[in-house]
């Protein structure tokens, strides 16, 4: 608002009625506009808080995998090399002797092959890619994939409030007619009105609203009425359609007759007459005058904004010489207007708040609207602060560091202040920060923030490309569902790398034990790479796509320092990982007398029923790791249809390689008898799963 305080234009700014003359100050990067612009320049290029873990988790898992398969090659080929030594006191070599070197240098590879989790990068694609399509279904629409998941560790959101948590459509909520009180904003309960206000009142208020007006009602196209005006204009004709369809003014008498609205005390001050109960025109008296301030009062402190509607007849008639009067006008009605709060807000900032994630309004409205509005939502707490963006810019630095985390409201607040208090929470404070916005001035906060959400509806061109997802129906609930969705592609994630960690660890720890205490790896390279690929591609696939649940609103978020894997996740390795680990042990220790295994075939065989062992072990983990808390991990399988359909190539070509391709994989065909033993071994993972989501953690 350009005044006496504050006569200055920001560029591209546009004038909405009237005349003026304007002298240029500033140009180019010295304009606010140009400041707004060197924003979006700055940084931009950071990686998201889960990029970040899974980088450390990898390089971790690969220097670890590097390390056993140097050291398991270093002692299969010491057990080579001794065996040569004993054979005789001089050296031989031959052709079998460099097979066999090379088997055991394919052994190593395939070892950091399988330690190196190759499969993280399509899981989180699969992930992401998966998510996004959903999200658009819940009129979500990402432009980064990375954003899906940096929703689901967003610790604060910075909202606006206009068209976000409110429906940017101006309505008559409330209204002082006849010197009484409703309760409006439907239009089923503004049309009761017709019954309730004497048909003079009516006439009247009608002949207020549509001459004494700016807006125009039209009809478009397909038929329908469509209102044309400013906000406040907009409102009333809208609650003037509510009580009737129209109104032509004619005084039968003769006469001119004026009407007035605007600021309800300015154009209070200037009534001397008002409509009581019977629609009958009275003198204002005392009484009268303290109801109908202590009604404007009253809606004001509810943040409405008030409008006073008053008329005259004018006996002298109107021109030059006999201008309008400004006193002596009758009040025919006090109405409240305000924007209302878009339905299901209130819910979503209480999902919000049990989900850990701190709501925070910044807008330009004034103070006390934004302040009613908050606590209407939920946002505003009795221990939260509400500042005006004048206020915060004058904060020094521990001030401000003192005060941020406190922040729930900021109002008039300008572009950079919204900059400046995102820029803190992040860098300062640590937080991933949401921002949402729909103009130009808000592009430098999306872009300074983790993740930039901007209105698909209101927003401008400049904000969505600075945003990371464009919420096509502005509304705050669906910000939600994305935290929903991003928080789901987070635990899809976190289940995939326990379901790989423990394929891992066994496998890493089953050849390089075997290699020092045997001399040869039980686990061939063909089949550690069938295993790596259960374990990268189909386990990605399988649980890269699982839907979110309602549940994932009801954790606290990771944040940018949580661990990426957890304790639950530790235990649920750990615990998988010395099962599978024993069993695989007994049936190299055990395993011919078990399967009364005898002949020159009984090593074939016995490695054939341990790899099998093994791979159906992975299958039934995978299944467990559907969920990595909860027992009953079959909820809902069956409408998962990727992981039933990966879940059940798995087995097919299992028993494709071991039936069939015995010469290339180094298996050979079991009997029945011992498909279904190794089956229940796998299966026996399952229990041994529920019993270690009971450990407490």
């Amino acid at each position: 608002m350009v005044n006496l305080e504050n006569p200055y234009m920001l560029s591209g700014t546009k004038i909405q009625d009237g005349s003026c003359k304007m002298l240029v100050t500033t140009v180019g990067m010295r304009t606010q506009w140009g400041k707004l612009m060197a924003t979006l320049s700055e940084g931009g290029d950071d990686e998201t808080p889960l990029q970040v873990k899974l980088n450390g988790v990898a390089t971790i898992i690969g220097k670890i995998g590097l390390a056993f398969a140097v050291v398991t090659f270093a002692v299969l080929v010491q057990g080579l090399f001794s065996h040569k030594w004993h054979e005789g006191s001089h050296w031989s070599w031959n052709g079998d002797n460099a097979l066999e070197l090379l088997e055991y240098f394919a052994v190593a590879v395939t070892i950091v092959v399988v330690a190196v989790p190759e499969g993280l990068p399509l899981a989180v694609t699969l992930s992401l890619a998966f998510a996004m399509k959903k999200m658009m279904n819940d009129k979500a629409l990402v432009r980064h994939l990375a954003a899906c998941e940096t929703m689901g560790s967003a610790t604060t959101i910075c909202s606006d409030k206009t068209g976000t948590l409110t429906t940017n459509h101006m309505t008559v909520v409330k209204s002082c007619i006849c010197m009484n009180i409703k309760e409006l904003g439907q239009s089923e309960k503004a049309s009761s009105l017709f019954s309730e206000i004497p048909d003079s009142t009516v006439k009247l208020l009608l002949q207020s609203i549509f001459n004494n007006t700016g807006g125009e009602v039209v009809t478009s196209k397909d038929g329908k009425l469509e209102i044309l005006g400013t906000p406040t204009e907009s409102a009333l004709l809208e609650f003037a359609l509510s009580l009737a369809n129209g109104v032509v003014l004619e005084l039968p008498e003769g006469g001119l007759r004026a009407h007035t609205k605007g600021a309800s005390e300015i154009v209070l001050a200037a009534c001397n007459k008002v409509i009581n109960s019977k629609g009958e025109v009275v003198a204002l008296d005392e009484a009268s005058l303290n109801h109908l301030k202590v009604t404007i009062d009253q809606f004001a402190s509810e943040a409405l904004r008030t409008l006073c509607l008053a008329y005259m007849d004018l006996e002298n008639g109107f021109s030059p010489d006999n201008p309008m009067p400004v006193s002596g006008y009758t009040c025919i009605a006090i109405v409240g207007i305000k924007d209302p709060v878009r339905p299901g807000v209130k819910e979503s900032v209480a999902v919000c708040r049990s989900a850990g994630i701190t709501v925070r309004m910044v807008t330009g409205d004034n103070i006390n609207t934004a302040k009613a509005i908050a606590r209407e939502c939920g946002i505003l707490t009795d221990d939260g602060i509400a500042i005006e963006g004048p206020d915060f810019r004058e904060k020094k630095q521990d001030e401000l560091f003192e005060l941020i985390p406190k922040i729930q409201v900021m109002a008039r607040s300008s572009p950079l202040d919204k900059h400046t208090l995102v820029k803190h929470l992040r860098t300062t404070f640590g937080e991933v920060v949401a921002v949402t916005g729909d103009g130009t001035n808000d592009a430098p906060a999306l872009h300074e923030a983790d993740i930039g959400l901007a209105m698909g509806i209101a927003g401008t061109e400049v904000a969505k490309e600075s945003a990371d997802v464009i919420i096509l129906d502005d509304n705050f609930s669906t910000i939600v569902t994305v935290a929903k969705w991003g928080r789901s592609v987070y635990m899809n994630i976190q289940k995939f790398v326990q379901f790989q960690l423990t394929v891992n660890v066994v496998a890493l720890i089953v050849n390089f034990s075997s290699a020092c205490l045997t001399g040869s790896a039980p686990l061939t390279a063909v089949q550690l790479l069938w295993v790596n690929m259960i374990m990268d591609t189909l386990g990605a696939l399988a649980l890269a796509t699982e839907p979110p649940k309602d549940e994932l609103m009801k954790r606290s978020p990771v944040g940018r320092k949580g661990n990426f894997i957890s304790n639950v996740m530790w235990r649920n390795i750990l615990g998988q990982s010395v099962y599978q680990f024993m069993i695989i042990w007994y049936l190299q220790a055990k395993g011919k007398d078990m399967f009364n295994l005898e002949g020159p075939n009984s090593d074939l065989v016995l490695n054939t029923l341990i790899f099998n062992a093994f791979v159906f072990c992975q299958a039934f983990n995978e299944i467990s790791s559907r969920e990595m808390e909860q027992i009953n991990v079959f909820k809902g399988i069956l409408d998962n249809y990727v992981f039933v359909a990966v879940l059940g190539s798995t087995i097919i070509f299992q028993i494709i390689i071991v039936e069939f391709l015995g010469t290339f994989a180094n298996t050979t065909p079991l009997t029945l008898s011992q498909w279904l033993v190794t089956v229940f071994i796998g299966f026996l993972g399952m229990p041994i799963a529920a019993v270690l989501k009971m450990i407490p953690v």
